[in-house]
């Protein structure tokens, strides 16, 4: 499989978003070794490393399709795009959305939209493809943290009605991964609203190489699980969404039980109505 995926990527010219954090540090040095052209988009640049890295701020609307020119420009041309940039943070949904929930939603999906309508004019004159990285919260929901789940679902959205406007030229691949560690959770366990033992984690090299391997098939697959319990996941979350309710409320009540939201303010609603039912 390794020799499979690394002829399917050898040449290939590939733009990576969010490239300066932990799934595209890894990813872009994947991609690297398989012989594939790679060029990072990032807040800040890094244009002389070994995998040159554009400065761009994805939520400005004027920025991106500049930088994506001159991304285009540098590699010749683009196979591949590969949609990772993210961000998360705590975002109870009873709550009314504020700043947090906005940048989410901002760089969640208007960024990736941004910068897929930046990018089709080349990608659709190479047959190429682009892989958005969703998250298994897409199909699967998680309390207090309504702003990254609402986002992924909607990237998803936008994803299924890309493959039908440009399906015929272009390969529209979405990525599931679980939690990995990372950064993207500090804001989220700052405020006492850890997702260890919601989501279970996984290694950032099995979501990298779901990702490569999505890249390198002949056909450019619809829905990427990263793990077997993944495809599991995707499949309760789809097709039998009442059990999937059940597990988490499962959790989440043995959670509550062992105290440890006690200290989350966000969560205080939550805790009340759990230790008082029928108010």
């Amino acid at each position: 499989m390794r020799n499979r995926t690394a002829t399917g990527l050898a040449g290939r010219r590939v733009l990576v978003t969010g490239a300066s954090g932990t799934f595209g540090r890894h990813l872009g040095a994947a991609l690297t070794a398989a012989g594939a052209r790679v060029v990072g988009l990032d807040l800040h640049a890094r244009p002389d490393d070994d995998l040159p890295v554009l400065g761009c701020d994805l939520t400005d609307p004027t920025a991106v399709p500049t930088t994506v020119r001159a991304a285009v420009e540098r590699l010749g041309g683009l196979d591949l795009l590969v949609n990772n940039a993210g961000v998360g943070g705590p975002a109870p949904a009873e709550l009314p959305p504020d700043e947090t929930v906005r940048r989410q939603l901002e760089v969640n999906l208007l960024a990736a939209w941004r910068t897929t309508a930046a990018a089709l004019p080349p990608l659709i004159a190479a047959r190429g493809r682009v892989i958005f990285v969703a998250s298994r919260m897409a199909v699967l929901p998680l309390p207090l943290a309504a702003a990254y789940g609402v986002s992924k679902r909607a990237l998803v959205a936008y994803a299924d009605a890309l493959r039908h406007e440009v399906g015929t030229h272009v390969g529209v691949s979405v990525v599931y991964p679980s939690m990995v560690a990372s950064p993207i959770h500090d804001s989220t366990a700052e405020a006492g609203l850890s997702l260890r033992g919601v989501s279970r984690p996984e290694p950032v090299k099995g979501v990298v190489a779901a990702i490569l391997r999505a890249a390198a098939a002949r056909r450019a697959p619809r829905d990427v699980a990263t793990t077997t319990r993944g495809r599991v996941e995707l499949a309760v979350g789809r097709h039998a969404p009442g059990l999937a309710d059940r597990l988490v409320r499962r959790t989440l009540a043995a959670r509550l039980a062992a105290g440890d939201l006690d200290a989350a303010p966000l969560a205080a609603g939550m805790l009340r109505r759990h230790r008082e039912p029928g108010r």
